[in-house]
């Protein structure tokens, strides 16, 4: 590991303040390290850093000039690939042993192209999608599937403690993301089926609450039952995690089946359903409003 690494206190630079980066960069902040951020939308950095401290940057390069450690979490690979490797993207200005952490959902395809080109720049790199959603990453409970060498990974590990209550090497580059996509199609599937057991009880006239006291303590126990049962039955889905976001992330998976053979036709039909709802005009509530196809 480099020196810089195994130095108590870092000099971290966090691209991307938003919904999931602000609150991650801002656990960082709390854990004493010397933070640097950027913003697309400079407004969004210059609030960040009058709510934490730190600096404004005002590219990705100048961000990461310096730095012990360079944390992303943007859109999509477009935004990933400006930020990195655009004409004032972070790689531009990292320092040879410096590591790059990628907390976006992307494409594995990106996520090994990082890895290469971090490669021949002397870079460590850590694809590391989360899952926990908004209220994750402002507890600091996020979980993080990581994708990299051994090496790359002990050196991230220590910076991602500050937000993460669980984080696991999964295997070399793009393997995070790839395991991401396994948590996307397997959250699909579980929001269809909710979705049509509610409904069913609704149509049946039987009290919901009693339904969930029923359920929720055996084999049909679920984190989104548990979390979102009672929400979907009131019509209440403003919790974070967009349909806009869920499609961008089922898209990835569907792209990544073609290219590896896998069948995934539950998750291929749900993306559909997910396509409704944002045909409806509902492409910002969150996930859990699959449930507004099915009539009551």
């Amino acid at each position: 590991m480099d020196r810089a690494m195994s130095e108590e206190k870092l000099r971290i630079s966090f691209i991307g303040t938003g919904v999931m980066g602000g609150p991650m960069a801002g656990h960082i902040a709390k854990a004493g390290h010397h933070l640097t951020v950027y913003n697309r939308t400079r407004a969004k950095a210059d609030a960040w850093v009058a709510a934490h401290g730190g600096k404004a940057a005002a590219t990705p390069a100048e961000a990461a000039r310096g730095a012990d450690v360079v944390l992303t979490c943007v859109g999509n690979d477009d935004d990933l690939a400006q930020v990195t490797l655009g004409r004032d993207g972070a790689f531009r200005a990292m320092r040879q042993g410096a590591l790059f952490i990628d907390h976006t959902t992307v494409s594995a395809r990106i996520a090994r192209q990082l890895s290469v080109e971090a490669e021949g720049l002397g870079l460590l790199c850590v694809d590391a999608p989360v899952s926990g959603g908004e209220a994750g990453a402002q507890n600091g409970t996020l979980s993080i599937m990581c994708g990299g060498t051994k090496s790359a990974f002990a050196a991230a590990e220590p910076v991602m403690q500050a937000y993460a209550a669980r984080m696991v090497h999964i295997g070399g580059p793009g393997a995070g993301q790839t395991t991401k996509m396994v948590n996307q199609i397997a959250i699909a599937g579980v929001l269809q089926g909710l979705s049509e057991a509610l409904r069913f009880a609704q149509a049946s006239r039987l009290d919901t609450e009693k339904v969930f006291e029923a359920v929720s303590g055996g084999a049909a126990a679920s984190w989104q039952m548990l979390n979102r049962w009672d929400t979907m039955a009131k019509d209440e889905f403003d919790f974070g995690f967009a349909v806009d976001w869920m499609r961008k992330d089922l898209g990835l998976a569907l792209d990544e089946a073609r290219s590896n053979g896998a069948t995934i036709p539950v998750a291929a039909l749900v993306d559909q359903f997910y396509a409704d709802v944002q045909k409806a005009g509902h492409g910002r509530r969150d996930t859990s409003s699959l449930v507004t196809r099915l009539p009551k």
